[in-house]
């Protein structure tokens, strides 16, 4: 009899136990569903910083403002191509319009943490819009020269110059530090989700009815972000002291990433990638039309699935918890992407190619968003904006003179075995991190943990 009771109270346990773990999920389960919890809560994990009010209304105006960014890129490069039928130009525009980014980021970095960094993101983008209306109008008018795109696309680099620091070391203010990783992830997805379907958008408007509309398109967009920003409620501002001069302030910035091992290891490496490998980019209206055959509808279809493939990078990053195996994630990024970038080169099937870019936009977005996010992790909230000045040196501000190398070699030897040369630079780069970064890492934890983040399991991978 004792036994039966004893039974009975145990299966009665049992019952209560799973009626109480069925309550504690009636939000996110029902019991005929049982693998709808882990689901959701993984989407709720992905998407976390967006509890936040001003990340939300920076998100969805950014959004907007990217599909136009990516309207212009496609169909700027388009009417360079279609103008003068120059490889050669293409990479002479690539250069005047990120060159400024390397000469005058350090400024944008010392305006990132010592002015009002919302303030700063407002009229980076006002400028922007003006100068994308600009090139419509000319374009529109049919009054458009090549010098005049240049000259433009030289002013944009310089507005993105100070943009750029000042929009990344933006975040912090928007979330909290647990969030950042998954802000700058959400931030990358954005970004690259427009990447989809700007170009695509822009394949058929520069097709159907021209290359003007696409910068009108994007001069309208700018306006969305702006109204986000401006809808913004932001406490108090976290700026650097201003007792020393500018000057010293830079080098104070530089000075520190370059003197931090493991920092001076990630931005290496990205300066490198984006020197030799990134402005595959530029050629991508060579391989469209003479490569492939398939004109503009082709070129946005090609950018589209580079942006497909850095879509799901970012969103591999936004579901990441901790940074565990990060850095050996960007070393091997960077290889895959060189990888992926010779298989495209020497490919003559256009949709062969445009499977091959999902995994070069993958990669190359794995290891640029990994480095960023270990990058802001590790330096003081007092440096970030001249950190993200350097990153955006290296990331955008390399990129200009590979762009400019790039076109000239497309011009001698052709564009595949430029973009097939670029890769094997980014496959050399990768290996040399992943063998280095394992010494690195006890000093990447000092420095995460200095700056409050959870590294428990930081060195064992």
């Amino acid at each position: 009899m004792l036994r039966v009771w004893r039974e009975e109270t145990q299966r009665a346990g049992g019952r209560l136990r799973r009626t109480i773990e069925v309550m504690a999920t009636a939000d996110t389960a029902t019991p005929s569903s049982p693998a709808a919890p882990p689901v959701r809560s993984r989407f709720r994990d992905m998407v976390r910083s967006l509890r936040h009010r001003n990340f939300q209304l920076f998100f969805s105006g950014q959004m907007i403002s990217l599909i136009g960014t990516w309207m212009q890129t496609v169909a700027q490069a388009w009417l360079v191509y279609r103008i003068t039928g120059s490889s050669l130009l293409l990479g002479v525009v690539g250069f005047a319009g990120q060159i400024p980014i390397f000469l005058f980021a350090p400024l944008g970095g010392l305006a990132a943490d010592r002015l009002n960094r919302h303030r700063v993101v407002i009229s980076t983008q006002a400028a922007s819009m003006i100068l994308a209306f600009i090139l419509a109008v000319l374009t529109l008018l049919h009054i458009i020269k090549v010098w005049e795109i240049v000259v433009l696309a030289a002013l944009l680099g310089v507005v993105n110059a100070f943009d750029v620091p000042a929009r990344q070391s933006f975040l912090i203010e928007m979330v909290v530090r647990e969030d950042l990783m998954n802000a700058i992830a959400l931030n990358s997805s954005m970004f690259n989700g427009a990447r989809i379907i700007g170009p695509a958008i822009a394949g058929i408007l520069v097709a159907r009815i021209g290359e003007g509309w696409c910068f009108f398109a994007n001069a309208v967009s700018y306006i969305a972000v702006i109204i986000g920003l401006l809808l913004m409620k932001l406490g108090p501002l976290r700026t650097a002291p201003k007792g020393s001069s500018p000057f010293e302030h830079i080098v104070e910035g530089f000075r520190y990433v370059w003197r931090t091992a493991p920092l001076r290891a990630l931005i290496l490496l990205i300066g490198l990638v984006s020197l030799v490998a990134v402005p595959y980019s530029v050629l991508m209206p060579i391989f469209a039309d003479r490569v492939l055959h398939r004109g503009a509808h082709g070129l946005g279809i090609l950018m589209g699935a580079a942006g497909v493939g850095a879509l799901f990078g970012a969103l591999t990053l936004a579901v990441r918890q901790n940074l565990r195996g990060l850095g050996r994630v960007i070393g091997l990024s960077a290889v895959g992407f060189g990888v992926s970038l010779i298989l495209f080169s020497f490919s003559k099937s256009f949709w062969l190619s445009v499977a091959l870019l999902i995994p070069v936009g993958y990669s190359v977005m794995l290891e640029m968003s990994g480095s960023n996010t270990l990058i802001q992790a590790m330096v003081p909230d007092e440096l970030r904006g001249r950190a993200m000045a350097m990153y955006t040196m290296m990331f955008m501000g390399m990129a200009p003179i590979g762009s400019l190398l790039s076109g000239a070699l497309a011009h001698a030897i052709g564009a595949p075995w430029t973009v097939a040369l670029g890769g094997f630079g980014a496959i050399v780069g990768g290996i040399a991190f992943v063998r280095r970064w394992p010494a690195l890492r006890l000093q990447a934890r000092e420095l995460l943990v200095a700056q409050g983040v959870q590294v428990s399991e930081l060195v064992q991978k």
